[in-house]
């Protein structure tokens, strides 16, 4: 059932905004008439500062990770479902995070599940935690997966954090340097080279003299080529076989290949052991936790995996079969599953190679850092090398 958004006013004259559900738009105004409250303005979906949050606008997972950890908290203690809405819609500092809280409410009270209700928002809540929370509602734990959730989301969190700040250093660099170079070749070399004979001219500098003459007399041409070559590569990996490639990719590059596998097994395990360790049926976990990798590749892994669990074979088979796990985790796994401790071990797989990727993408960055430096002073050398020997030749000719 949609969503609508409203401003109205009341019987007093005062404003009033909201959202509520309703089958279509006429529905919707009939609900406010019998409110005593007279529509100015009502949109599909739920609007905050005028853009739409049932549309394309996401909300910070930080404010996610309180909400779930708040409303496992309201409901372990035992208050009603629609009253730790109620409390939550009030209490959230995040505006847009405020409305879908309440139309969540909206949707609990007029019969749906709190799963089915956060599926309506697949871009403030992900399927996969939607899809958890529905499990969790059928099996009866449904504090305890809101508190799963908080958890796993918040080492998400700090994982891509971690990321994300290792990288700043080297995006820094390669801008630092793509900035400096575009100076040279666009101020330094155009006004040095009137100046230095044709007969002085090395290889070296022939380049430089052409990569700047075609810069400048070109540079349009430059960016339009350029362009159609990152819309093509964007295209192509748009298509099947080149999202196939490209996931590949992502999982075969060199040094980031590695840690790229390993986040995504991370991520796979930690879904599917808080799911069998709330309950969930390993079939409807596999089912559930394949998408939570963010990798197609890994997915369909996963998706055979759950086949062939389904006919009686072991999990850790087809997983060591594919040839993503590494043998340590898939040893494990047997392990888990001989011992009847799957959940337990998969969660400890998990915080163990989450804390050993991050060591390897500090280790990466470390590597990365030098490699930008010497790569940047390198075209640096070349170009200073490229105008220095003329003058250089020219020099000696004089005191000749």
């Amino acid at each position: 059932m949609p969503s609508f958004t409203y401003r109205a006013v009341n019987e007093t004259g005062q404003p009033v905004t909201g959202v509520l559900t309703a089958e279509n738009y006429q529905v919707a105004l009939r609900q406010l008439d019998e409110q005593s409250l007279y529509p100015v303005k009502v949109t599909e979906g739920v609007e905050q500062a005028g853009l739409s949050l049932g549309g394309k606008r996401r909300i910070r997972g930080h404010h996610l990770t309180v909400f779930y950890s708040q409303m496992a908290d309201l409901l372990g203690a035992g208050v009603p479902m629609l009253r730790a809405l109620d409390v939550l819609s009030r209490q959230s500092s995040h505006g847009g995070l405020t409305l879908v809280i309440k139309d969540l409410r909206e949707d609990v009270a007029g019969g749906s599940a709190l799963g089915d209700a956060m599926g309506k928002h697949p871009y403030v809540f992900s399927p996969l935690h939607a899809s958890m929370v529905r499990a969790g509602e059928q099996g009866g734990f449904l504090e305890e997966v809101l508190a799963r959730i908080a958890i796993f989301s918040e080492k998400q969190d700090e994982l891509r954090n971690k990321v994300v700040g290792s990288m700043i250093y080297p995006m820094i660099l390669v801008c630092a340097g793509t900035l400096v170079l575009f100076v040279v070749m666009f101020v330094v070399v155009p006004k040095i080279r009137p100046y230095l004979r044709p007969e002085t001219f090395n290889p070296m500098t022939v380049a430089v003299f052409w990569v700047s003459d075609n810069l400048e007399e070109h540079y349009m041409a430059v960016l339009v080529v350029v362009g159609i070559v990152v819309l093509g590569i964007m295209t192509f990996i748009k298509t099947n076989t080149g999202k196939a490639l490209y996931e590949l990719f992502k999982l075969r590059a060199p040094i980031m290949g590695n840690i790229t596998t390993m986040v995504a097994i991370c991520r796979f395990c930690r879904i599917l052991g808080t799911m069998l360790h709330n309950g969930v049926p390993i079939l409807q976990a596999l089912k559930i936790s394949k998408d939570s990798a963010g990798n197609e590749i890994l997915a369909n892994v996963v998706s055979e995996a759950g086949d062939s669990v389904r006919k009686g074979a072991a999990l850790s088979t087809p997983l060591g079969e594919s040839g993503l796990f590494p043998p340590a985790v898939v040893d494990m796994i047997a392990v888990a599953e001989e011992s009847n401790n799957l959940e337990t071990v998969l969660i400890q797989i998990a915080d163990t190679n989450e804390a050993r990727t991050a060591r390897q993408i500090d280790l990466a960055v470390r590597v990365l850092e030098p490699l930008l430096l010497v790569v940047m002073a390198s075209l640096v050398f070349c170009i200073l090398v490229a105008i220095l020997l003329p003058i250089l030749t020219m020099g000696s000719a004089v005191n000749r």
